[in-house]
């Protein structure tokens, strides 16, 4: 599924039109964007959890030449699946 595929779905389980169902999405993913921005978590009961974590900087190695490089230190977006929606996958 798509960004496109769940604002159709949006707007078929709520009859709501496809411009307010877009921008009920574009609304609900801002927030979580947000809120990962500032270092906090998402958390959804039953769905899952959203959080950041920080990846150090450490070397690697191009493998078409084997030289060393350096890999800088970034954020990560880490996702943790809940129990309900561990329970409805299987």
């Amino acid at each position: 599924m798509n960004k496109g595929e769940l604002v159709d779905a949006v707007a078929e389980k709520t009859g709501l039109s496809k411009s307010v169902a877009a921008d009920a999405v574009n609304a609900a993913f801002g927030a979580v964007i947000d809120a990962l921005k500032k270092g906090d978590k998402a958390a959804f009961i039953g769905f899952g959890t959203f959080s950041v974590s920080k990846r150090a900087a450490r070397e690697g190695r191009n493998p078409a030449t084997g030289k060393t490089i350096k890999i800088p230190a970034k954020n990560v977006v880490k996702f943790k699946a809940g129990k309900g929606l561990t329970e409805a996958v299987n």
